[in-house]
């Protein structure tokens, strides 16, 4: 197995997971954020680099917003959509709860700000899990180096 192969299997693996706790934590609405995840390995397997890439909102869905700035209504509109919790026979319009829902976000923050972020990531990506990855890696190139060396001291004698 390359360094590659053992990256890719690994970071799938935490994607899936990622996924996994996010409806666990009941943040899942549209299905947006975890059809955005994706792994990207760029390199070969002597030096490679591996992330997993997603919507731009995980930093909110990790520690929360923060109040000040109204937060973008539309987004919150989909939301509300997404999520089902607009009921037709409620007294306002969307748009209006919408507004409603950013102003008390600007003004307090998030449930997730106020309760200090969830472990949406820090409970799937654990100091154990980059530590295997890395023995992994490690012992496959030091096998691989190995490997090389014997052969060149076999083409010599």
């Amino acid at each position: 197995m390359t360094t590659i192969e053992i990256l890719n299997i690994e970071f799938e693996a935490i994607r899936k997971d990622l996924i996994t706790k996010h409806e666990q934590l009941g943040m899942k609405a549209s299905g947006k954020w975890a059809d955005s995840l994706e792994v990207k390995i760029v390199g070969d397997n002597d030096k490679s680099v591996s992330q997993i890439i997603g919507e731009k909102y995980t930093e909110q869905l990790t520690f929360g917003r923060k109040p000040g700035k109204f937060p973008p209504i539309k987004a919150i509109e989909q939301w509300i959509k997404d999520k089902g919790i607009y009921h037709i026979s409620m007294k306002i319009g969307i748009s209006s709860l919408a507004f409603l829902i950013a102003r008390k976000i600007a003004k307090e923050g998030t449930k997730y700000f106020k309760q200090g972020g969830t472990d949406l990531i820090e409970s799937i990506i654990t100091a154990e899990r980059i530590q295997k990855i890395i023995s992994q890696v490690k012992e496959i190139n030091v096998t691989t180096f190995t490997n090389g060396l014997i052969e060149q001291l076999k083409q010599v004698a």
